[in-house]
């Protein structure tokens, strides 16, 4: 299912993080393109303030798979030693940005692991060959881990006209620097490009067109995301 020889290209996320790239991940990216299309009343809304749109699990067949071409070439890269667990899906965004939760309108960071021993790991493959839909954004908090925290929490608790109010964000998918978040990378959209990084990079997806987001598998922004919960590696090797 995966390419045997992949080419991974390292690049910087600021001075600390890093994302790895590969491009031609998958030998046969449209049988998941079919699969999605086979199954598409088994995609369901993401609620309202987490994923943009809908998604479907994989079973666990495929996602062993998807670890296995963790384990075998990214692992070791991104600092994470054994999958403790792991889950995949198919996704689409979807949302109009006035149909977006204030959680929406900042980068996200997906929080996997339970303490300082784990490592946690996203991936996310492009499975669109528009690539005006849209690849991945990456941020850098500007504020300290206190201020970041309360900003995520109020996007969490707080009415959308509270948030605004607060905070100065409006509707609308993250796209460029504000006074909370720096953007720092952006990794262009690629029909089979696949792209991991660690958990707690904040990230969003690079929508400079929202009037484009079908709903269809086959034109639509198709993904297939990944959450990996590893054991950490305490020796750098």
């Amino acid at each position: 299912m995966f390419n045997p020889e992949p080419r991974i290209q390292v690049m910087a996320i600021g001075p600390h993080h890093a994302c790895c790239v590969i491009d031609d991940a998958l030998r046969k990216p449209e049988k998941l393109v079919a699969y999605a299309d086979a199954y598409r009343e088994d995609f369901a809304e993401a609620p309202r303030h987490a994923y943009p749109g809908c998604e479907m699990y994989l079973p666990e067949s495929f996602t062993a798979l998807v670890d296995d071409f963790f384990r075998l070439h990214l692992r070791r890269l991104l600092g994470a030693r054994r999958t403790l667990r792991m889950e995949s899906r198919l996704a689409m965004v979807t949302r109009a940005p006035d149909e977006l939760g204030p959680p929406q309108w900042l980068c996200r960071r997906d929080r996997l692991t339970s303490g300082p021993d784990q490592r946690g790991v996203v991936a996310e493959a492009y499975l669109f060959h528009d690539a005006a839909l849209g690849g991945t954004h990456f941020f850098l908090p500007r504020a300290s881990a206190r201020q970041t925290d309360q900003v995520l929490h109020d996007a969490r608790t707080l009415p959308a006209d509270a948030f605004t109010a607060r905070h100065g964000l409006r509707p609308g998918y993250p796209a460029t620097s504000n006074e909370h978040f720096e953007h720092v990378l952006t990794v262009p959209a690629k029909w089979n490009r696949m792209v991991f990084h660690g958990d707690e990079v904040f990230h969003a997806p690079a929508i400079t067109h929202p009037g484009r987001l079908p709903t269809d598998p086959r034109q639509g922004r198709l993904t297939l995301r990944a959450f990996f919960t590893c054991s950490r590696n305490l020796v750098p090797w």
